[in-house]
């Protein structure tokens, strides 16, 4: 078995000896020890421990959890409790407790020597999880980012600064909905709020702010982890979609008035100035008379008008009578 530096923490110096003497009898060197975990901080960078062993007190079993938790994520390195029969107890009943973050008194080295193993093995795994996860956040073209319940981005790949030009410091500063173009912030909250009560955005579509003043199209998908009061979201930058989408539209609607237009000009008949023919489509000058039976199946019968009585006939009379 490997020999590994390790970092015992203990304000109980029986227990410290003892713990101490069984990982050197295994192989392993102790390198530190820290009589609480404020020290740790301290002794990590100079002595770079594989592990550290932390003692929980007997009846705050749960609260040495979550210590040996937060010194885990600060230091990078993996911890282990160190606790008795009674306290496995009370340190199970706070919840699923994975066999390899703590060990029982009494004391046996095989139970000590697969913890180690156990521990290093999953923080080693989870190491090389989250490396593959930063090589895919930093070369991802899409936008990829975890936000908080509490509207605040926690996590950003570089995608978000190319193509806002924001610093991801600042996306992370401000509530996201301030990024977002006025007039699509109701929805978009209402959709956040879907997600959040356990909903997913699937499609979604909103505008986002660009460090220059310009905004750009986005196309969502996102999940909640209710567990973690995290959303995980992808997004697409659709701007030249939406653009090309709008020069279409507009197109169209200009070949639809063209079109109004042709048939407004196809509605209107030429009629000869003087003898008032109408041409027809196939260039012939018929009658109004016969141009409108033809086309409104319509007869005529015809009559005089008082005005062209006047004006016309009487006239001609008149005339007759002088003769």
């Amino acid at each position: 078995m490997q020999s590994r530096r390790l970092l015992i923490v203990s304000s109980d110096p029986a227990a410290t000896r003892e713990l101490g003497s069984r990982l050197v009898s295994l192989g392993h060197t102790v390198v530190a020890i820290a009589r609480s975990p404020a020290e740790v901080a301290a002794m990590t960078d100079g002595t770079k421990p594989d592990l550290l062993f932390l003692e929980a007190p007997a009846g705050a079993e749960r609260q040495a959890r979550r210590e040996a938790g937060r010194l885990q994520l600060l230091h990078d390195v993996p911890a282990v409790l160190v606790t008795t029969d009674a306290g496995e107890s009370r340190l199970l009943a706070g919840g699923p407790v994975d066999p390899h973050e703590y060990v029982t008194r009494p004391l046996r080295d095989r139970e000590l020597r697969l913890t180690i193993e156990l521990a290093l093995g999953r923080h080693d795994g989870a190491r090389v999880a989250r490396e593959l996860e930063d090589r895919f956040f930093a070369v991802a073209i899409d936008m990829l980012c975890f936000l908080g319940f509490d509207g605040y981005f926690r996590r950003l790949n570089p995608a978000w600064e190319r193509t806002l030009g924001f610093t991801r410091g600042e996306l992370m500063s401000r509530p996201f909905i301030e990024f977002v173009h006025p007039d699509d912030r109701e929805r978009t909250l209402r959709q956040n709020r879907e997600v959040r009560e356990g909903g997913r955005a699937l499609g979604f579509e909103n505008r986002y702010l660009c460090s220059d003043g310009s905004y750009r199209w986005f196309l969502w998908n996102a999940a909640p982890d209710p567990g973690e009061r995290m959303i995980y979201s992808v997004a697409r930058d659709v701007t030249e979609r939406k653009r090309a989408e709008e020069e279409r539209e507009a197109l169209v609607r200009e070949l639809q008035a063209a079109l109004d237009e042709v048939s407004a000009l196809r509605g209107i008949l030429p009629i000869c100035s003087y003898c008032r023919r109408i041409r027809d489509d196939e260039n012939y000058w018929q009658t109004v008379e016969s141009y409108v039976a033809r086309h409104a199946r319509t007869q005529f019968s015809h009559g005089i008008c008082p005005s062209c009585m006047e004006t016309e006939v009487e006239p001609q009379l008149r005339g007759l009578k002088g003769v």
